[in-house]
């Protein structure tokens, strides 16, 4: 597959997953750019690291349009054009510098940083529809303080170990 095959994939996922009534809360978003923060300085895989990558995006992207929503500012697309340019403002900068597209940096045929991102993302979104299902599940309300950003973030550290251990595993 190239590298615009992917990202469109990437894309279609969040759009697809992506629900602008719920927002996302902005401690969710500092706790993952800490978590990705953290990945690097630690030195772990691109994989791993990426995951949180995709995590931010999608946070961001869910933020913003609901923010757009509620201050009048949303328009016919404004999912699509919020999550390409928060997408391609972050991952093209990692391929001009060649972070992104390295031959070698590779995961079952596909960039690390470019699966990582997909896989973050999704892991993301998915545990925002649970957070949601529980919520809706108990009545209208959180089984328990923080649910909304326990949820996610609990959901990205154990995606964030299960690759870490295989990739070790695997190297």
């Amino acid at each position: 597959m190239n590298k615009k095959t992917i990202f469109l994939t990437i894309l279609s996922a969040g759009l697809l997953i992506s629900q602008t009534a719920k927002a996302v809360c902005p401690v969710c978003v500092v706790a993952v750019g800490a978590g990705f923060g953290f990945s690097r300085y630690l030195g772990v895989d691109d994989v791993v690291s990426s995951i949180w990558i995709g995590a931010l995006l999608a946070s961001l992207s869910i933020w913003t349009v609901v923010w757009m929503v509620k201050k009048g500012y949303g328009f016919k697309y404004d999912k699509i054009v919020v999550w390409a340019s928060y997408y391609l403002l972050t991952l093209s900068p990692l391929y001009w510098t060649d972070l992104v597209g390295h031959p070698q940096n590779k995961i079952f045929g596909i960039d690390k940083i470019i699966f990582g991102a997909a896989v973050g993302t999704i892991v993301f979104l998915l545990a925002v529809r649970l957070h949601n299902h529980l919520k809706i599940k108990n009545g209208g309300k959180s089984y328990f303080n923080y649910q909304k950003v326990v949820v996610p973030l609990l959901s990205l550290i154990l995606t964030s170990t299960i690759f870490y251990i295989l990739l070790k595993w695997i190297i």
